[in-house]
């Protein structure tokens, strides 16, 4: 049997784990969340290093692919420094090639909705996102400054996110990761903010944790685009009037694990040791089948 572990800084009250058959292969994928604490996740890779097939980081990102340039998050680093044999990836290859074909698959299954338009939380987290909505000719709001920095200005189009992360990563790169992005408890907190640009848009798209940190009391009639959606948060935004979601990763058994844990159950069962291509990983997608799913909430 194939292992891949992500081991993750959010929530242990996420912790999930699945045993599926992909290309002949079964595979086990596990998701252990260690509450915030990078020490205590850089010491499970340490101890599982070389006994498992892949590892994921999840609940945080090694970096940012923005139109094939790199930018590393020095910060988050210091979690693998004791990966010496096992393969470690963050999802960005996921993010860069399954996610770029959410949105015809979106349109085939509901609809293309009227106003084109939508809100993502992190354009530059989520490039591949971030191209297929403007592709497909969606007025879009990046809120990159917004839910990233606290700074209340929307971005307009991907060249705009593409010239942000240009100047600010570097910077941005070398800040504690837990200034830019909620861990552990602070994953489950609410706290509504930036609700005009929330009403304005009909598709919200982007990191769920993002999604539902700022989310208001009510988004009726909203298609919401991610994924790592639990169970739970499928009801909250049931709860809100939310009429669909879409995730750009498959549910097992309720859950649509985060890009980090695919890509790991991907590069497990490739049998390659290593970290993929994105060329090879979009043959696997394919020949595995994996595609985003959909379900109608409201």
């Amino acid at each position: 049997m194939r292992r891949a572990v992500s081991i993750s800084l959010g929530s242990s009250k996420r912790n999930k784990s699945v045993e599926l058959t992909l290309l002949g292969e079964t595979v086990r994928i596990e998701r252990i969340g260690t509450d915030g604490d990078m020490e205590k996740a850089a010491q499970m890779f340490k101890e599982l290093d070389g006994k498992v097939d892949a590892f994921g980081v999840g609940g945080a990102d090694l970096g940012l692919m923005v139109e094939g340039k790199w930018y590393p998050l020095h910060s988050v680093s210091p979690m693998i420094r004791f990966v010496k044999h096992t393969p470690v990836v963050d999802g960005s290859g996921v993010k860069n090639t399954l996610e770029s074909r959410v949105v015809p698959f979106m349109h085939k299954q509901i609809g293309e909705p009227a106003p084109k338009r939508v809100l993502l939380t992190l354009g530059a987290d989520r490039w591949g996102m971030s191209r297929s909505f403007a592709d497909n000719g969606y007025e879009c709001v990046f809120g990159d400054l917004m839910f990233g920095l606290d700074v209340p200005i929307p971005i307009r189009s991907v060249a705009a996110v593409k010239r942000l992360a240009s100047i600010v990563m570097p910077i941005a790169g070398r800040l504690p990761f837990e200034w830019i992005y909620p861990t552990g408890e602070k994953q489950e907190k609410n706290t509504p903010k930036h609700g005009q640009w929330y009403a304005w848009a009909t598709v919200i798209a982007g990191d769920c944790h993002y999604i539902k940190r700022y989310m208001p009391a009510r988004l009726e009639g909203k298609i919401i685009c991610t994924n790592t959606t639990t169970l739970d948060d499928v009801e909250k935004f049931r709860a809100a009037g939310v009429s669909h979601l879409v995730t750009t990763t498959p549910v097992m058994e309720g859950r649509s694990f985060g890009t980090n844990m695919i890509e790991a159950a991907l590069i497990a069962i490739s049998g390659k040791g290593r970290k993929l291509e994105l060329d090879e990983l979009n043959e696997l997608i394919d020949r595995a089948g994996f595609e985003p799913q959909w379900q109608k909430l409201n």
